[in-house]
């Protein structure tokens, strides 16, 4: 079972500080995320086909875009992880070096140490977080140690680029035109169930060749990309309007409210209307 203890959402991204004793399927973000560890035990994570530890003295940096999963290492011991999920654009925003951050290298490793001047930021962060209240407005010092906290980690670890730069990288990571076409179907359908065999029809490729050519392009398959904008998607609908999560569900092609609910939690660890009574938006 997985618990929400704080849940923020806003333009910086998404914070969740969940305690689970449970695994995660394997799925992604289009942002990149950091994981960081607040109690209990070790966790371990899969990111690029490796397996990487999440404990005091580590954190985990993942893509944005990168395909991974959480493994609990015991049935029964339970982790309080912290996943910070950090927008794009909040970041170029408050350096345009980190324009880049939506790109697959942007965090070289998929592991790092903490120093110390991180280690404090990490206490500062989780004192402030499991300071607040668990629901309504967070104050002011968890939005600034959370944007502290971010801003410490990309520039310890990650890969900053002038804009030049940037946009070229983007230009040589350009999709194949079908690829291109593909992804922009999928999420103008979000509310259909799209097989990989539809898809491929669509630009007159047999399901092996489309396939391999999208995992070519993306790193991942054609259902995990739009389980991913689904995700999205659900975490909009869920902090924005009132729209129901029955609603949602049939918005996002499940044919069934509890399919919905259980795509939900094995993205996540917990139900989507948890998740809706717990966020607290920051502006």
């Amino acid at each position: 079972m997985t618990k929400a203890v704080r849940l923020y959402q806003g333009a910086f991204g998404r914070a969740s500080m969940l305690d689970s004793d449970h695994d995660l399927v394997t799925h992604a973000h289009p942002q990149c995320h950091v994981l960081v560890k607040v109690a209990g035990a070790d966790a371990f994570y899969t990111v690029r086909g490796e397996t990487v530890r999440l404990s005091e003295d580590s954190l985990v940096l993942v893509n944005a875009w990168e395909p991974h999963s959480k493994l609990q290492p015991r049935e029964g011991e339970r982790t309080t992880v912290l996943i910070l999920c950090m927008e794009p654009a909040w970041l170029a925003e408050h350096d345009p070096l980190l324009s880049g951050s939506g790109m697959p290298d942007f965090f070289p490793s998929a592991q790092v140490r903490v120093p110390l001047s991180i280690r404090k930021l990490v206490d500062r962060l989780v004192l402030e977080v499991l300071g607040s209240s668990p629901s309504g407005l967070p104050n002011r010092a968890v939005e600034a140690a959370l944007s502290d906290f971010m801003l410490a980690i990309t520039h310890l670890f990650a890969v900053r680029r002038n804009w030049i730069d940037t946009y070229r990288l983007k230009m040589r990571h350009r999709p194949d035109t079908r690829i291109a076409r593909a992804i922009q179907y999928i999420g103008d359908h979000l509310d259909q169930t799209i097989t990989c065999e539809e898809l491929a029809g669509l630009h007159s490729l047999s399901r092996q060749h489309f396939f391999s050519l999208f995992r070519q392009h993306t790193n991942m398959s054609p259902i995990l990309y739009m389980n991913t904008l689904r995700m999205e998607s659900a975490f909009k609908t869920l902090t924005e309007c009132s729209t129901s999560v029955n609603v949602l569900a049939d918005d996002l092609g499940f044919s069934e409210p509890h399919h919905f609910t259980r795509f939900f939690r094995r993205n996540l660890g917990i139900p989507p209307s948890q998740y809706r009574r717990g966020v607290a938006l920051i502006a």
